[in-house]
């Protein structure tokens, strides 16, 4: 109850803090948060076609391999002029796992999450800012579940260089069962050529009584219209001897 009343408390301030509608984006598929509202009374769905993720680590000599795939979504509502409601599902999970010559394979539902989102002014054209107040819950089946709830705040800060270049920073704070974790996403997007674009970040991440951890992703977004896009990313991740990649592809429509 406790995280609840806290989580309810940063939703307030971020509610009461002036506030600058910043045009709208899709948060897909980067890692961090965009700046973008979704508008008063329209509705943003990103859906991934699928989120894949492969990880490889060798196991007192033996490989272990697991390769996962899921459908999430993220829905996107405009409540007030600058600030949105978002409801998140991992959707349907599937996995793959091999060890020694054997193979399993599951499925299953992920967790879901809701957050509110809100536009900071900071008096410039070129620069914008949002907050996000999050909590993961922990809904999903065993073997696709965080465990524990994870509630979290993040904050984005993005400035545009000029029509072709723009960078941003994502900082997101999270508490799991009394463990604190914190995740820094600088991103430099860029123009490519007529509605391609693309952008590329770098992901560090230290949680309590664990190592750092460090990643790369980059990506691909294609602007079918003002309101659909379609997107492609790979990321890998750089922690020792395992290896470990993300991406997928994903379609982003406002309605």
């Amino acid at each position: 109850m406790k995280k609840f009343q806290v989580l309810g408390l940063v939703a307030a301030s971020i509610m009461t803090t002036a506030t600058f509608a910043a045009e709208f984006s899709f948060d897909r598929p980067r890692a961090g948060i965009g700046t973008g509202i979704t508008p008063v009374g329209q509705l943003a769905w990103e859906q991934g076609l699928p989120t894949v993720s492969y990880q490889e680590q060798n196991i007192e000599g033996v490989k272990d391999k697991t390769l996962t795939l899921n459908g999430d979504m993220l829905l996107r509502t405009g409540l007030a002029n600058g600030l949105e409601l978002q409801l998140g599902w991992q959707g349907q999970v599937w996995q793959q796992h091999k060890r020694a010559g054997f193979k399993t394979e599951t499925d299953g539902l992920g967790d879901v999450s809701i957050g509110l989102k809100k536009a900071i002014d900071l008096k410039d054209d070129r620069l914008s800012m949002a907050v996000l107040a999050e909590a993961i819950i922990a809904t999903g089946n065993d073997e696709f579940t965080n465990q524990d709830d994870i509630y979290s705040l993040t904050s984005a800060v993005a400035y545009k260089f000029s029509d072709l270049v723009g960078t941003s920073i994502t900082m997101r704070y999270e508490a799991q069962n009394s463990d604190w974790a914190v995740t820094a996403i600088p991103t430099i997007d860029y123009k490519i050529a007529g509605k391609l674009s693309g952008f590329s970040e770098f992901v560090y991440r230290k949680a309590e009584s664990q190592d750092y951890e460090y990643g790369l992703g980059t990506g691909l977004v294609y602007s079918l219209n003002d309101r659909a896009q379609l997107d492609a990313s790979i990321g890998v991740d750089l922690n020792g001897d395992q290896k470990s990649y993300n991406g997928g592809l994903g379609l982003s429509v406002l309605f």
